[in-house]
Protein backbone atom coordinates (compact mmCIF):
# COMPACT_ATOMS: atom_id res chain seq x y z
CA UNK A 1 0.00 0.00 0.00
CA UNK A 2 1.86 3.43 -1.34
CA UNK A 3 2.04 5.80 2.03
CA UNK A 4 -0.14 8.12 0.45
CA UNK A 5 -2.97 5.88 1.06
CA UNK A 6 -5.76 6.64 3.95
CA UNK A 7 -4.60 10.18 4.38
CA UNK A 8 -6.65 13.15 4.49
CA UNK A 9 -7.90 15.47 2.02
CA UNK A 10 -6.07 18.40 4.14
CA UNK A 11 -3.16 16.19 4.58
CA UNK A 12 -3.02 15.33 0.60
CA UNK A 13 -3.04 19.47 0.28
CA UNK A 14 -0.10 19.98 2.50
CA UNK A 15 1.96 17.23 1.12
CA UNK A 16 1.14 18.64 -2.19
CA UNK A 17 2.02 22.02 -0.99
CA UNK A 18 5.49 21.28 0.90
CA UNK A 19 6.85 19.24 -2.71
CA UNK A 20 5.96 22.05 -4.89
CA UNK A 21 7.68 24.37 -2.97
CA UNK A 22 10.38 22.31 -1.37
CA UNK A 23 9.49 23.42 2.04
CA UNK A 24 7.18 24.44 4.64
CA UNK A 25 7.02 26.37 8.15
CA UNK A 26 4.30 26.02 10.44
CA UNK A 27 3.20 29.43 10.73
CA UNK A 28 2.57 30.17 7.41
CA UNK A 29 1.02 26.92 6.54
CA UNK A 30 -1.32 27.41 9.41
CA UNK A 31 -1.90 30.86 8.01
CA UNK A 32 -2.24 29.43 4.41
CA UNK A 33 -4.76 26.28 5.07
CA UNK A 34 -6.53 28.27 8.01
CA UNK A 35 -6.14 25.85 11.11
CA UNK A 36 -3.94 26.03 14.13
CA UNK A 37 -0.44 25.34 14.18
CA UNK A 38 -1.25 22.59 16.61
CA UNK A 39 -2.92 21.01 13.50
CA UNK A 40 -0.49 21.74 10.99
CA UNK A 41 2.47 20.23 13.39
CA UNK A 42 -0.04 16.78 13.73
CA UNK A 43 -0.56 16.37 9.71
CA UNK A 44 3.71 17.08 9.35
CA UNK A 45 4.32 14.14 12.21
CA UNK A 46 1.87 11.82 10.63
CA UNK A 47 3.34 13.04 6.92
CA UNK A 48 7.03 12.38 8.47
CA UNK A 49 5.99 9.31 9.85
CA UNK A 50 5.02 8.04 5.81
CA UNK A 51 8.24 9.25 5.37
CA UNK A 52 6.48 11.26 2.71
CA UNK A 53 8.39 14.45 4.18
CA UNK A 54 11.59 15.01 6.92
CA UNK A 55 10.69 17.35 9.77
CA UNK A 56 12.87 20.13 10.61
CA UNK A 57 12.54 22.94 13.17
CA UNK A 58 9.85 25.06 12.32
CA UNK A 59 8.46 22.67 9.26
CA UNK A 60 9.24 20.36 7.09
CA UNK A 61 10.65 19.66 3.71
CA UNK A 62 9.69 17.44 1.07
CA UNK A 63 12.61 14.35 0.19
CA UNK A 64 15.27 14.76 -2.41
CA UNK A 65 13.38 12.99 -4.65
CA UNK A 66 10.37 14.67 -4.82
CA UNK A 67 11.62 18.34 -4.15
CA UNK A 68 10.84 20.47 -7.38
CA UNK A 69 14.43 21.45 -8.92
CA UNK A 70 13.93 20.74 -12.19
CA UNK A 71 15.31 18.47 -14.75
CA UNK A 72 18.50 18.25 -13.00
CA UNK A 73 19.54 17.14 -9.17
CA UNK A 74 19.95 19.82 -6.63
CA UNK A 75 20.72 20.29 -3.11
CA UNK A 76 17.94 21.95 -0.60
CA UNK A 77 17.99 25.98 -0.49
CA UNK A 78 20.47 27.23 1.56
CA UNK A 79 17.87 28.52 4.05
CA UNK A 80 16.29 25.11 4.53
CA UNK A 81 19.43 23.55 4.64
CA UNK A 82 20.56 26.21 7.79
CA UNK A 83 17.49 24.75 9.55
CA UNK A 84 17.91 20.90 9.11
CA UNK A 85 19.28 19.11 12.32
CA UNK A 86 20.15 22.39 13.66
CA UNK A 87 21.09 20.79 17.26
CA UNK A 88 23.07 17.76 15.98
CA UNK A 89 25.43 20.33 13.47
CA UNK A 90 26.20 22.38 16.29
CA UNK A 91 27.50 19.45 18.38
CA UNK A 92 29.38 18.10 15.51
CA UNK A 93 30.46 21.69 15.45
CA UNK A 94 31.78 21.58 19.31
CA UNK A 95 33.67 17.83 18.80
CA UNK A 96 35.49 18.96 15.51
CA UNK A 97 36.83 22.17 17.46
CA UNK A 98 38.52 20.18 19.83
CA UNK A 99 40.67 18.51 17.33
CA UNK A 100 41.94 21.37 16.26
CA UNK A 101 45.18 22.70 18.12
CA UNK A 102 45.71 25.99 18.14
CA UNK A 103 48.38 27.70 15.94
CA UNK A 104 46.98 25.42 13.26
CA UNK A 105 46.34 26.22 9.78
CA UNK A 106 43.06 24.89 7.70
CA UNK A 107 40.68 24.89 5.00
CA UNK A 108 37.19 25.14 5.80
CA UNK A 109 35.06 24.66 2.83
CA UNK A 110 31.37 25.35 1.83
CA UNK A 111 28.54 24.01 3.77
CA UNK A 112 25.83 24.73 7.31
CA UNK A 113 27.88 21.94 9.54
CA UNK A 114 30.99 23.36 8.20
CA UNK A 115 30.05 26.95 9.20
CA UNK A 116 29.22 25.65 12.66
CA UNK A 117 32.96 24.16 12.94
CA UNK A 118 33.51 27.83 12.29
CA UNK A 119 31.28 29.41 15.18
CA UNK A 120 33.07 27.11 17.65
CA UNK A 121 36.99 27.94 16.32
CA UNK A 122 36.14 31.74 17.07
CA UNK A 123 37.77 31.44 20.73
CA UNK A 124 41.03 29.09 19.46
CA UNK A 125 44.25 31.45 18.85
CA UNK A 126 46.68 31.41 16.59
CA UNK A 127 44.40 29.83 13.56
CA UNK A 128 45.48 30.95 9.84
CA UNK A 129 41.79 29.38 8.21
CA UNK A 130 41.44 29.29 4.33
CA UNK A 131 37.98 29.52 3.10
CA UNK A 132 35.43 29.36 -0.04
CA UNK A 133 32.83 29.75 2.11
CA UNK A 134 31.50 33.64 2.45
CA UNK A 135 30.01 33.35 5.61
CA UNK A 136 32.71 31.48 7.54
CA UNK A 137 34.89 34.43 6.87
CA UNK A 138 32.58 36.71 8.18
CA UNK A 139 32.16 34.61 11.11
CA UNK A 140 35.70 34.05 11.75
CA UNK A 141 36.47 38.05 11.23
CA UNK A 142 35.63 39.06 14.24
CA UNK A 143 38.18 37.02 16.10
CA UNK A 144 41.22 39.26 16.32
CA UNK A 145 43.49 35.63 17.02
CA UNK A 146 42.60 34.18 13.85
CA UNK A 147 43.91 35.45 10.25
CA UNK A 148 41.24 34.37 7.32
CA UNK A 149 41.90 34.13 3.89
CA UNK A 150 39.07 33.62 1.37
CA UNK A 151 39.47 32.02 -1.99
CA UNK A 152 38.69 34.14 -5.63
CA UNK A 153 36.37 32.70 -7.93
CA UNK A 154 32.47 32.83 -8.69
CA UNK A 155 30.26 33.69 -5.26
CA UNK A 156 27.26 31.46 -5.13
CA UNK A 157 24.38 33.65 -4.58
CA UNK A 158 22.23 31.40 -3.06
CA UNK A 159 24.66 30.33 -0.02
CA UNK A 160 27.79 32.82 -0.57
CA UNK A 161 29.88 29.34 -1.42
CA UNK A 162 33.09 30.25 -3.65
CA UNK A 163 33.50 27.99 -6.83
CA UNK A 164 35.62 27.77 -10.17
CA UNK A 165 38.80 27.92 -11.84
CA UNK A 166 40.32 30.48 -9.84
CA UNK A 167 39.07 29.16 -6.23
CA UNK A 168 41.26 25.52 -7.22
CA UNK A 169 43.99 27.75 -8.51
CA UNK A 170 44.27 29.30 -5.08
CA UNK A 171 43.91 26.20 -2.79
CA UNK A 172 46.59 24.77 -4.74
CA UNK A 173 49.25 27.53 -3.38
CA UNK A 174 48.42 26.35 -0.13
CA UNK A 175 49.82 23.19 2.20
CA UNK A 176 47.90 23.16 5.62
CA UNK A 177 47.48 21.04 8.57
CA UNK A 178 43.58 20.51 8.32
CA UNK A 179 41.10 20.64 6.37
CA UNK A 180 37.33 20.47 7.38
CA UNK A 181 35.25 19.63 4.37
CA UNK A 182 31.29 18.78 4.09
CA UNK A 183 29.22 16.85 1.47
CA UNK A 184 25.69 16.13 0.83
CA UNK A 185 25.56 12.41 1.14
CA UNK A 186 27.46 9.75 2.32
CA UNK A 187 26.73 6.00 0.87
CA UNK A 188 27.05 3.14 2.90
CA UNK A 189 30.32 1.70 0.28
CA UNK A 190 31.94 5.17 2.36
CA UNK A 191 31.76 7.36 -1.57
CA UNK A 192 30.99 11.21 -0.31
CA UNK A 193 28.86 12.70 -2.51
CA UNK A 194 27.68 16.23 -3.47
CA UNK A 195 24.97 18.13 -5.97
CA UNK A 196 27.80 20.77 -7.87
CA UNK A 197 30.60 19.60 -9.75
CA UNK A 198 32.34 23.19 -9.34
CA UNK A 199 32.06 22.84 -5.66
CA UNK A 200 33.46 18.67 -5.78
CA UNK A 201 36.55 20.13 -7.83
CA UNK A 202 37.41 22.61 -5.34
CA UNK A 203 36.86 20.33 -2.32
CA UNK A 204 39.17 17.92 -3.91
CA UNK A 205 41.92 20.43 -4.52
CA UNK A 206 41.19 20.99 -0.24
CA UNK A 207 41.90 17.23 0.48
CA UNK A 208 45.07 17.00 -2.03
CA UNK A 209 46.61 20.24 0.03
CA UNK A 210 45.84 18.86 3.65
CA UNK A 211 47.61 16.90 5.62
CA UNK A 212 44.46 15.95 7.73
CA UNK A 213 41.52 16.06 6.90
CA UNK A 214 38.31 16.01 8.80
CA UNK A 215 34.49 14.94 7.43
CA UNK A 216 31.49 16.76 8.92
CA UNK A 217 28.73 14.92 8.01
CA UNK A 218 25.28 15.21 10.67
CA UNK A 219 22.92 12.06 10.33
CA UNK A 220 20.33 13.31 7.86
CA UNK A 221 23.83 12.74 4.96
CA UNK A 222 23.06 9.03 5.98
CA UNK A 223 19.96 8.49 4.23
CA UNK A 224 20.15 11.24 0.87
CA UNK A 225 21.68 11.20 -2.33
CA UNK A 226 23.13 13.28 -4.32
CA UNK A 227 25.23 12.23 -7.69
CA UNK A 228 28.88 13.92 -7.99
CA UNK A 229 31.42 11.70 -6.68
CA UNK A 230 33.79 13.96 -4.09
CA UNK A 231 35.88 11.19 -2.71
CA UNK A 232 35.89 8.29 -0.16
CA UNK A 233 36.34 7.96 3.50
CA UNK A 234 39.63 6.28 2.32
CA UNK A 235 41.02 10.16 1.65
CA UNK A 236 39.50 10.90 5.65
CA UNK A 237 41.12 10.61 9.16
CA UNK A 238 38.49 12.18 10.82
CA UNK A 239 34.82 11.46 10.12
CA UNK A 240 32.25 13.68 12.95
CA UNK A 241 29.03 13.07 13.07
CA UNK A 242 25.99 13.35 15.57
CA UNK A 243 25.05 10.15 15.65
CA UNK A 244 26.51 6.66 15.16
CA UNK A 245 27.19 6.27 11.45
CA UNK A 246 25.58 2.78 9.61
CA UNK A 247 27.19 -0.47 10.91
CA UNK A 248 28.81 -0.68 7.10
CA UNK A 249 29.83 2.69 7.21
CA UNK A 250 31.79 1.68 11.09
CA UNK A 251 33.15 -1.28 9.98
CA UNK A 252 34.26 0.64 6.87
CA UNK A 253 36.04 3.20 8.87
CA UNK A 254 37.46 0.46 11.18
CA UNK A 255 39.19 -1.35 8.39
CA UNK A 256 40.29 1.76 6.77
CA UNK A 257 42.09 3.39 9.67
CA UNK A 258 39.19 6.43 10.06
CA UNK A 259 38.74 7.98 13.22
CA UNK A 260 35.14 7.91 14.20
CA UNK A 261 33.78 10.84 16.57
CA UNK A 262 30.05 11.43 17.32
CA UNK A 263 27.77 11.12 20.01
CA UNK A 264 27.43 6.85 20.56
CA UNK A 265 29.44 3.85 19.93
CA UNK A 266 32.51 4.33 17.57
CA UNK A 267 32.81 7.53 19.28
CA UNK A 268 37.07 8.39 19.62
Amino acid sequence: MPPEAHIGERQQALLAHIRSHGSGQVESLADQFEVTPQTIRRDLNILCNRKLLQRVHGGAVAPDDTAPYGPEPANLDYATRLVINMEGKDRIGKMTSRIIPAGASMFINIGTTTERVAYHLTKHSGLLVITNNINIANTLRRSKAIRVMTAGGLVRHEDGGIVGDATEEFIDRFKVDYAVIGCSALDEDGTILEFDVREVRVAQSIIRNARSVILVADSTKFQRKAPVRLGSLAQVDYFVSDQPPPQAVLEYCAAIGVHVVGDGPGDG
